[in-house]
């Protein structure tokens, strides 16, 4: 699941959703990043390391992982849109969102409802990466997902490493978070044409399995603002490999929108 675990969490005041990880408190710009099915705050580690001090990167945690592990998962994508729209920092300084996955669609709608919201605003860019264009649903239509399903669906997406499908501890952990958040994209009902006001670039792998450059290239019906399609080498989970070219894509991005 998440690569690595950050050797120190600080959270960030807002509450128990968001962790900053590097001291970038200061920069003139803020990326709030929202991790994929089963994935938590620590996967954007380093993401943030790169970004930083030029950025100040907020990593969302959802509830039932890490250190919230004793706290009940959610398993709508609304519920965690209305908590991560609830805790974004409102001090007026200019944000981003990034999500990966089912990241990607908490991010879309943390942004429909920020429209309705005078603070902290709209955020000046939306990166949706890996956006899901087929949620993953079980092929008879069930709301059960059974531990060998989800194994299998996970090592069949890549990314995962190897180590967590020999280590019952492991699963015991992390399948309980994994199986909310797939009830979350497995239940989602999109809205129906609908545009946001800011800009959006979609990134993807050029060999993601779950979704095509074509397919991401549909979110460009979601923004009455410019948009981009970033295609990278790799599958699914092509941000492991491709940290560097994402945050230069996210860094441009930014200093275009804020002015900097």
């Amino acid at each position: 699941m998440d690569r690595g675990t950050a050797q120190a969490t600080r959270k960030t005041g807002a509450g128990v959703w968001l962790r900053r990880y590097h001291g970038s408190a200061a920069a003139p710009v803020r990326l709030v990043c929202l991790p994929f099915a089963g994935g938590s705050a620590s996967y954007y580690f380093g993401l943030s390391a790169l970004l930083s001090p030029g950025v100040e990167v907020l990593s969302v945690q959802y509830p039932g992982r890490q250190d919230r592990h004793r706290e009940p998962c959610l398993d709508s994508v609304a519920a965690l849109a209305d908590g991560v729209t609830d805790q974004l920092p409102r001090d007026g300084k200019p944000f981003a969102l990034f999500g990966h996955s089912l990241g990607a669609i908490v991010a879309f709608e943390v942004t429909r409802r920020l429209r309705h919201r005078p603070s902290p605003g709209l955020p000046t860019h939306l990166f949706v990466s890996g956006g899901l264009a087929r949620p993953y649903r079980p092929d008879d239509g069930s709301a059960v997902f059974g531990d060998a399903d989800l194994l299998a669906h996970l090592r069949a997406m890549g990314g995962t490493d190897e180590r967590f499908f020999g280590s019952p501890e492991l699963q015991e952990l992390i399948l309980p978070a994994l199986r909310a958040d797939y009830r979350a994209v497995g239940s989602y009902e999109a809205p129906g044409p609908e545009r946001l006001d800011c800009p959006i670039t979609a990134l993807i792998g050029d060999a993601d399995e779950r979704t095509t450059p074509e397919e991401a290239a549909t979110w460009q019906e979601r923004t009455t603002a410019d948009f981009a399609l970033r295609v990278l080498p790799g599958g699914h989970f092509y941000l492991n490999e491709c940290q560097d070219e994402v945050a230069a894509i996210v860094t441009t991005a930014l200093a275009t929108a804020t002015g900097a």
